[in-house]
């Protein structure tokens, strides 16, 4: 197993194909709020950031949003809890705008 992780192709090439199902999917077969995060954090990792945003648009802004928190988590500010909850509100709708978007427009 040890021959996977041996370059950072082959370990992408191996995670691809070991990627969660999501459980809302799987009972529903509709497709969650989160749905193509994993395929396009992997493309993101790749370099390929077109085929990254085509597969999930939020998750530049959630990678933002979790640095930043852990961010100011380590070190703290003044208005830690203001910057935190807007950003958490911006990144929730930029979610549910590209959520929408995908179910009711493509």
């Amino acid at each position: 197993m040890t021959f996977i992780f041996c370059s950072s192709i082959s370990f992408f090439d191996w995670l691809q194909n070991h990627l969660l199902t999501c459980p809302f999917k799987a009972l529903t077969g509709i497709d969650c709020p989160g749905c193509g995060f994993q395929r396009s954090l992997i493309a993101m990792c790749k370099g390929d950031f077109e085929t990254s945003w085509m597969l999930y648009p939020p998750t530049i802004p959630l990678i933002f949003l979790f640095l930043t928190a852990g961010i100011l988590y380590k070190f703290p500010v003044k208005h830690q809890s203001l910057v935190l909850k807007t950003l958490m509100l911006i990144v929730g709708n930029f979610v549910m705008i590209s959520y929408i978007y995908k179910m009711f427009i493509q």
